[in-house]
């Protein structure tokens, strides 16, 4: 019996931890892609020739 509960409470933190990661890995997507649009924007202002704009 208390093999069990020792089973259970070490799936339960495995179950915790795995879905900490994916909000984890869902944050940093979200950062990736404002950097990416970040660098679009600054590209897209440095291809239109005004000056001081790059």
């Amino acid at each position: 019996m208390r093999t069990n509960r020792k089973l259970l409470a070490v799936l339960m933190l495995a179950m915790m931890g795995s879905l900490a990661a994916c909000h984890t890995v869902e944050g940093v997507g979200k950062d990736l892609e404002s950097a990416g649009d970040s660098i679009q924007d600054t590209a897209q202002d440095c291809t239109d020739e005004v000056e001081g704009n790059c």
